[in-house]
This record gives structure tokens, sequence and C-alpha cells, in this order.
């Protein structure tokens, strides 16, 4: 191996894995394993990208909660008007989801 391969070789961690079993209706699985087919998927990594997909834009909504919430808190010990950081929220918000 030289040194370029060396340098972008890519390392991954197996993580520890837990089986679950879930019920879903029987057309919605007959409409995901069409789906699985025409990407090219296995059924099972289809649902393991809708799941991480799915996990992924929630925690980034969360982190945004977290970091709009702390945003609200330093405002309010500069500005003493709730209705003023309020509408600043707001206005962060709603250029921040457009």
């Amino acid at each position: 191996m030289n040194k370029a391969e060396e340098e972008f070789k890519l390392q991954l961690h197996p993580r520890p894995k837990e089986t679950v079993s879930i019920e879903i209706p029987k057309d919605t699985l007959e409409s995901l394993k069409k789906v699985a087919v025409s990407r090219d998927m296995s059924f099972e990594a289809l649902l393991k990208f809708y799941i991480g997909q799915g996990l992924r834009q929630d925690l980034a909504k969360l982190f945004a909660d977290r970091v709009l919430e702390a945003t609200a808190q330093v405002l309010a010990k500069h500005i003493e008007s709730e209705e003023e950081i309020s509408c600043m929220i707001q206005e962060i918000r709603a250029e921040t989801i457009g």
C-alpha cells in the first residue's frame, strides 16, 4: 500500500446491534419491497436508510431547537422585552427554515 492509499484508508468500526421486531401493514410491506427492488437495495438496507434519514432530520431539528433556546436565553440577558426576543427568534426560525 502506498502513502496515498494509506491516507485515504477507510476504517469502519462495527457498532453494537440489536434485533427488533415490528409489525408493518402488509400493503406497506409490499410497497417497501417494490421500492427496495427499484433502488437495487435489500429490503433491510432500505429500512435502515429510511430510519437513518428520519433520525438525522429529527436530530438536526432537536439541535436547532436547542440553539434557538440558548439564543433566546442569551438575548434575555441583554434585552428586557420578551416580545422583542420572541420576534427575533421567530425571524431566525423563518430565515433558517426557508
